[in-house]
């Protein structure tokens, strides 16, 4: 399958929005050249946005299939390269039910066929000829049972009962072996994911933010203003709330002079002007890395405290590890490190909000992470339908 000469590929960015990571991918990439589209199914409660949106609000089960079957099929006549995000295809099924404790009868049949109709449509598309890229975000890939022989430090720990099962552990790396199979593309957001994932497996950093959108906000440290620190968490217990409230109250308890703002349940621009007004943030600390909300923050100046796994960073850009501006803490650390930085060292924080803007410049820039997925693309679809032409990446 040869493209005519200028003809820019056709990009869909489907089926999820997790993270804000698709939508901001696909502006991008136009912005480079591409004829990119974000789809999802179902929309995002945080106001990321995406291109188009499948689901209707209170469509039927019928409508909704019917809606997936026709995306599809735009997929086979209308687009180049499919790139799937957080483990999904455009037709997964028994989408990921960790978690749930209650299925109905059709959901029940859904994750007992699972295993032999998910993922059908990769092998069509490929069929086709189609450009395959596969993103893992998170816990599409991620395994309670590796977790907890490999790591002292995760969410596996304190996850609810059922999050991770045997059953959903053995479906992940049944994914992963077929998306292999079929992908000519894989990334990875996180680099723990990495160590599950096939060994050509690439980290990719977070492309959530637009930096002309997000500027950095710093705060005045004058007329005796009480530091305050956010922490914004979309699940509790995967990213460590507890642990957080832990520390506030012990340094409360203590005197510790600090206002401590837990934001939850609100749009993403509602978010974001509390974001501005804060003087250091709280990530996650059970992962072994920042997530996309750090991005968000330190795109805003903002000095983010997240653990760091140090074993992982071998497998991130050797660049990027160095300039990492995080403030690393654990869960059993939390109380100290934060006691430090709103005290002795508050001083400090503005340096490291601008060092955290700078890194975000660097290595979340949207428009940088487009022209390195623009070359990829352009490289493995010579590499798949002009093999004599390919040069090595």
């Amino acid at each position: 399958m040869n493209l005519p000469a200028g003809h820019p590929l056709r990009v869909l960015h489907a089926p999820e929005v997790v993270g804000g990571h698709a939508p901001t991918l696909a502006r991008a990439e136009r912005a480079a050249g591409l004829r990119s589209v974000s789809v999802s199914l179902y929309g995002d409660r945080y106001g990321y946005g995406c291109d188009e949106v499948i689901w209707r609000p209170g469509s039927s089960r019928m409508c909704r299939e019917a809606a997936r079957w026709r995306l599809f099929s735009r997929a086979l006549r209308e687009f180049d390269v499919i790139h799937l995000n957080f483990g999904l295809s455009i037709l997964s099924w028994g989408t990921l039910f960790t978690g749930r404790a209650r299925l109905g009868l059709v959901d029940r049949l859904a994750v007992r066929m699972a295993p032999h109709l998910d993922l059908l449509d990769l092998p069509a598309l490929s069929r086709r000829g189609k450009l395959i890229a596969i993103t893992f975000q998170g816990d599409d890939a991620r395994q309670g049972d590796y977790c907890l022989e490999h790591f002292e430090i995760s969410v596996a720990r304190e996850a609810a009962p059922g999050y991770y099962s045997p059953w959903s552990d053995r479906r992940k790396r049944e994914r992963i072996v077929r998306f292999d199979r079929y992908a000519d593309l894989v990334y990875a957001l996180n680099p723990d994911l990495l160590h599950v994932l096939p060994e050509r497996a690439r980290f990719l950093p977070y492309c959530n933010v637009d930096l002309d959108e997000w500027h950095p906000v710093e705060q005045s440290q004058a007329n005796g203003r009480r530091p305050v620190v956010v922490h914004a968490p979309s699940d509790r217990r995967a990213k460590g709330t507890a642990a957080v409230l832990a520390a506030v109250e012990r340094l409360r308890e203590a005197g510790v002079d600090f206002e401590f703002r837990l934001i939850e349940g609100m749009t993403r621009p509602e978010a974001r002007r509390l974001y501005e007004d804060a003087d250091l943030v709280i990530d996650q600390l059970l992962v072994g890395w920042y997530g996309g909300f750090a991005v968000e923050a330190m795109a805003l100046g903002k000095p983010v405290i997240a653990y760091i796994r140090k074993e992982d960073l071998r497998l991130v850009d050797a660049s990027l590890a160095a300039a990492l501006p995080i403030i690393a803490a654990e869960p059993r650390d939390l109380a100290s490190v934060l006691a430090e930085w709103v005290g002795p060292r508050r001083a400090e924080l503005r340096q490291v909000g601008r060092a955290s803007r700078a890194y975000v410049e660097t290595w979340h820039d949207a428009r940088k992470i487009a022209a390195t997925l623009k070359q990829d693309y352009e490289h493995a679809w010579s590499a798949k339908h002009n093999p004599a032409q390919a040069v090595p990446a």
